[in-house]
């Protein structure tokens, strides 16, 4: 038995070891003074870094969140970790379309720029519902991105070259899409899947509509981040998802580094509608490349959302 025991710890250090020995932290400091940044979900974890790496780098950054508190908190954080005083945040709420246009709305109104789109906000596997009679998943972490970068698109094409960072998961390889429920909300680990897969898609139909003009986007796999996500499961699950965590998953600093490479990067812009993992071009399985089904999404996400 204890061999055994022996046997698990030592297989265990070592893929922590080989695990974060591979995770690339991103160095160039290209400046982004002028530019401005838009990130959802920028109140914590992955989104928050990424925007104290953005605001050193002289970009204006709005933090998009659906709780002011929380919000405005984040801000004064990313001030001082940043040193700059060009943070601010506006209310977004992903699982209400009409937070999401009003949302564009006033943006449109008050910002001239719009450099930088990163939809990071996500919803961990949960059986709920949005607003709109949508999964809590795929309503949140496609639909109401969706209907974001759609209304933002003209602004970043007056705004070219400009781009569009999406943070979707590994997990989308367990999981295909059934055109006849796209609302499937039955089992919360495989709804996640589905919608990272739909990011992947729409990440790359946005990458054929905007060819030439200026605008690229990339889809992301931060690796798996220690962030608050667990706050939406019980205590007990939050105490054994926080055990492994602790074991397995890097830093929020460290999961933001694609993110931001993907923003900033010039070698990123030859990769539009790539996924990236670990700072770098990954490929995909052989089904999440598949063109028809990407355009397919966008048609039936623009009927969803009454685009069409």
């Amino acid at each position: 038995m204890y061999f055994l025991y022996t046997t698990i710890a030592s297989l265990l250090f070592f893929f922590m070891l080989k695990y974060m020995k591979r995770r690339r932290h991103f160095t160039d400091v290209k400046r982004l003074d002028g530019k401005t940044v838009l990130i959802t979900g920028g109140n914590s974890g992955i989104g928050k870094e990424a925007a104290v790496a953005l605001a050193t780098r002289g970009a204006r950054v709005i933090i998009a969140c659906r709780d002011p508190e929380k919000a405005e908190k984040a801000v004064r954080e990313i001030k001082f970790k940043s040193h700059s005083l060009n943070v601010l945040h506006m209310k977004l709420d992903l699982a209400s379309l009409r937070s999401v246009r009003d949302f564009c709305k006033n943006f449109l109104q008050r910002e001239k720029r719009l450099d930088i789109l990163i939809n990071n906000a996500g919803m961990p596997g949960v059986l709920d519902w949005t607003d709109d009679g949508f999964s809590m998943c795929f309503g949140v972490n496609h639909l109401g991105h969706f209907l974001l970068t759609n209304l933002l698109l003209p602004r970043l094409r007056e705004c070219a070259p400009s781009r569009v960072v999406t943070v979707s998961c590994s997990t989308y390889q367990y999981q295909k899409l059934d055109f006849q429920d796209l609302n499937y909300n039955l089992l919360p680990f495989f709804t996640y899947c589905r919608s990272k897969l739909a990011n992947i898609y729409f990440s790359q139909e946005l990458a054929r509509i905007t060819k030439g003009k200026g605008v690229t986007t990339y889809a992301v796999h931060p690796g798996f981040v220690q962030s608050n996500w667990t706050s939406h499961y019980s205590l007990l699950c939050r105490m054994l998802m926080q055990v492994v965590m602790w074991m397995f998953y890097v830093s929020s600093e460290v999961g933001a580094q694609t993110v931001v490479y993907c923003a900033v990067s010039d070698e990123a812009t030859k990769h539009s509608g790539g996924y990236f993992v670990d700072c770098q071009p990954a490929t995909l399985r052989p089904f999440a490349r598949d063109a028809g089904v990407a355009k397919k999404l966008w048609e039936a996400s623009e009927r969803l959302v009454k685009l069409a």
